[in-house]
């Protein structure tokens, strides 16, 4: 326990000393130079130190960013428990889980959009022409679901599907273009954009577009349109070898723990690179997407979206306003928790399986990275009340607006 707190009260700039010369990231600032309270802000190492004692997840990056500038950045705990401890540190590399739905896919999608290749009121169909509507009690087909219909989860696809039937059926790794066609031959749920049903399968779906558009698959239009012009040098699928030794890893299945080894067993099954998971990233890097949006799209002078595109994108879908999300992030549905009490409506994010979240308040240009391994050992970490506290405490220590 003593480690534990002496982890918690290592100095700030220990960690900015220690991390490695990358690309141009946020300044840093006190939080009064934005109209923050470090009063208030202080009380989150107290928040996050009892989460530990309570062993709600080993260790945990957290970073606040207002105004263009980084307010607050903390290391917690432990990066692993197994095989050996080690501690956390401000620069680990993080597997995002579902956050790669919004920061890689959606993203990618939308930036095909700008460039005429596609359209949101597009067929899935055209695409994938085995994608079967659903089918009524009567026995008749439905209407056809189309791209917007992915990006909000109201598509009518299942949640998720076995990757052991899958594998057994079609082999592993298991091509992306396969999955998506048994996908697409999967029984509807729900008319497309009558019901929100949270799906990965959605998210597997677009990749696959991204890739019969572009020609590259998801890793690789991202990082090309993206993650390299944003300087963003530590986010990455599959992490290289030279990477691997800065990844959080996540549970431990036979004896070993996954490290730069993507958590989720649909993405784990195409190798790695899927739309739904296997995105890889850093606090600092994930800070830059996050200013990025609030600058409307551009960041460092380098343009990824137009201003109509972030808007479009963060705003309750009118089509589906009653699902209460945009085009990749959420905004209203029971798993904005993450938003806390204070945040406004039109504030948005994301969380991921493996203990990672964002949450973006246009509204006081503010934002919260919250990264933690609570999957770490063997998936029994708890987050989700922790997320809104924290939220809470960020929302609460802005006294300016």
């Amino acid at each position: 326990m003593a480690e534990t707190r002496r982890l918690m009260t290592v100095p700030l700039f220990i960690f900015l000393i220690v991390r490695p010369a990358l690309a141009e990231k946020l300044p840093g600032a006190k939080p009064e130079d934005v109209g923050m309270s470090s009063a208030r802000l202080g009380s989150l190492d107290t928040m996050i130190g009892e989460a530990l004692e309570r062993h709600d997840f080993p260790g945990a990056v957290l970073l606040v960013g207002r105004g263009g500038r980084v307010v607050y950045r903390r290391a917690f705990g432990l990066s692993q428990t197994v095989p050996q401890n080690r501690p956390m540190d401000s620069d680990l590399i993080f597997d995002l889980a579902s956050v790669t739905k919004p920061v890689a896919t959606a993203a990618s999608i939308m930036v095909l959009v700008e460039r005429g290749r596609l359209r949101l009121w597009d067929k899935v169909k055209d695409f994938i022409p085995e994608f079967t509507p659903y089918i009524t009690v009567r026995g008749f087909p439905g209407e056809d679901a189309r791209l917007y219909h992915l990006l909000t989860h109201t598509s009518g696809l299942q949640p998720y599907t076995d990757a052991k039937d899958v594998a057994a059926k079609y082999g592993t790794p298991c091509p992306t273009e396969t999955l998506v066609r048994h996908i697409a031959r999967m029984r509807k749920q729900a008319p497309p954009g009558t019901a929100f049903i949270y799906s990965c399968l959605n998210y597997i779906t677009l990749a696959q577009i991204v890739r019969q558009v572009s020609g590259q698959d998801i890793a690789a239009f991202a990082a090309e349109t993206i993650f390299r012009p944003l300087g963003m040098e530590q986010t990455c699928f599959n992490p290289p070898a030279e990477l691997v030794p800065r990844c959080v890893p996540t549970q431990v299945e036979e004896g070993k723990p996954l490290r730069g080894v993507v958590h989720d067993p649909l993405a784990r099954l195409q190798g790695g690179i899927s739309g739904n998971a296997g995105l890889f990233s850093t606090a600092d890097d994930l800070a830059v997407f996050c200013q990025m949006l609030l600058n409307r799209g551009e960041y460092g002078g380098r343009r990824i979206l137009s201003p109509l595109a972030v808007e479009r994108m963060t705003e309750i879908y009118p089509r589906v306003g009653a699902a209460g999300r945009g085009l990749g992030w959420d905004l209203a549905t029971d798993y904005a928790t993450v938003r806390g009490d204070l945040f406004g409506a039109e504030s948005y994010g994301h969380s991921g399986y493996t203990g990672t979240s964002v949450w973006i308040d246009p509204e006081t240009a503010t934002f919260v990275i919250f990264l933690t391994n609570r999957v770490h050992p063997d998936d029994k970490g708890d987050i989700i009340s922790l997320r809104s506290k924290v939220a809470n405490v960020v929302a609460a220590a802005i006294l300016e607006k």
